[in-house]
């Protein structure tokens, strides 16, 4: 089952924000996620708050869902108050939003137009399962007013798909890009997932270049996390599979950063590559750089301003609160300063534009010489002030931000 929520502060049943977070509203980009917790099966290696049929129990359903999140869109526009917020990005998650009707999703974004306004040229993005979509349906989504979609590939090997319990065929992702850009998707993101037990370098070598076959404009590739809870950490546990390796991942990013290079992805986060500046995920950047967001949705995240906020996890408790006019929201927190400058070192560094060297701190100058020494920071970027990632450092960037976080 999905992790447990952390603890934070009470949110007033109206859901209304301090007056901090209200305070520059607007400076900000803004975006809005929709969170689709609704899944067919459940994958092993997923803690996300997504439920199956079996698990979903009394209280919710598919059929009702779109209601209930245009709902919590009215009252993100009360709570928000009159402020002009044209929306710049929108992202729906999950889960598998392509469970519900392609109508039920563009209604929901078209709530969000009504409400706020999407601004002209908006990015609407979909995760969707490459199984969950066929023609009819993208192009109903296209016509809807998305413009990107995002297909969980995860790998191009059987066995590999088998201990991620994914039920997809291999190829049929690669099928879907070519029905999307038919449809007219001018952006499509292939998800990946590399050190999988049981793969080996020609499977990992194998998936990436059935992505890059697949023609994206987008990719993604992500070390697979064991997280505590799923049916992957119990076979671990139980000895029938290996725990991945941490040698072993950097050396499939390797490989990965080398055949999306030569196929002319760029690198501009550090698990993320594309075309062009266009085909980057710019939802994905507003939050790397601070934007403001609305997240709908049981156990959806949002924030804005500095104040963090977290629905209930349950769909059937979201559904209920929604309908007695409450906030849906079971707790929040407000960042302090140091809080939001550590946020912003560990997602700016991670970016190709790189983060202020003026802004570190002077207790943490030790490892950004160190850093700098060791390999891990371009030359050239530091000369010019930016401590912008080489690709030692991106293997290591998760170490280099523990260093500086002093």
């Amino acid at each position: 089952m999905p992790s447990t929520l952390p603890d934070g502060d009470p949110v007033p049943t109206s859901g209304e924000l301090p007056a901090s977070a209200l305070s520059r509203l607007g400076e900000r980009p803004f975006g809005f996620y929709v969170h689709v917790p609704f899944c067919v099966t459940r994958c092993g290696y997923c803690d996300f708050n997504t439920y199956t049929a079996a698990e979903l129990g009394p209280g919710a359903s598919h059929r009702d869902y779109a209601d209930t999140v245009v709902a919590e869109i009215r009252l993100a526009r009360r709570v928000l108050g009159a402020a002009e917020l044209p929306v710049e990005t929108v992202f729906f998650g999950g889960g598998t939003p392509t469970l519900l009707p392609a109508a039920d999703l563009g209604r929901i974004l078209a709530a969000i137009d009504a409400e706020f306004g999407l601004r002209p040229g908006a990015e609407v993005t979909t995760e969707a399962n490459p199984e969950s979509v066929d023609p009819a349906y993208l192009d109903e989504l296209r016509a809807g007013g998305f413009n990107r979609v995002s297909f969980g590939m995860q790998s191009a090997r059987e066995h590999v798909l088998r201990v991620l319990d994914r039920h997809h065929t291999p190829g049929r992702a690669a099928q879907a890009v070519k029905e999307a850009r038919a449809a007219g998707f001018e952006h499509v993101n292939l998800d990946l997932i590399y050190s999988t037990p049981g793969e080996s370098d020609d499977d990992w070598r194998a998936s990436l270049a059935a992505a890059i076959e697949a023609e994206p404009d987008h990719v993604s590739a992500y070390s697979l996390i064991v997280e505590e809870g799923t049916r992957l950490a119990a076979r671990i546990r139980r000895g029938e599979l290996p725990m991945p390796d941490d040698d072993v991942a950097a050396d499939r990013y390797l490989i990965a950063d080398a055949m999306l290079a030569e196929a002319g992805f760029h690198w501009y986060e550090v698990s993320n590559w594309a075309t062009s500046e266009q085909a980057r995920c710019r939802h994905n950047l507003l939050y790397w750089t601070g934007g403001d967001w609305w997240a709908a949705g049981p156990g959806a995240h949002s924030h804005v301003g500095g104040t963090r906020w977290w629905n209930v996890k349950h769909p059937a408790a979201y559904a209920q609160r929604l309908a007695a006019g409450a906030s849906p929201a079971h707790a929040r927190e407000v960042l302090s300063d140091d809080d939001r400058a550590a946020e912003r070192l560990m997602l700016e560094l991670r970016l190709v534009t790189g983060y202020p060297l003026a802004e570190v701190a002077p207790a943490a100058r030790t490892a950004v010489a160190a850093a700098l020494a060791g390999g891990l920071l371009e030359t050239e970027a530091f000369k010019s002030g930016t401590m912008v990632l080489t690709l030692k450092g991106r293997l290591l960037a998760d170490a280099l931000i523990r260093d500086l976080l002093v």
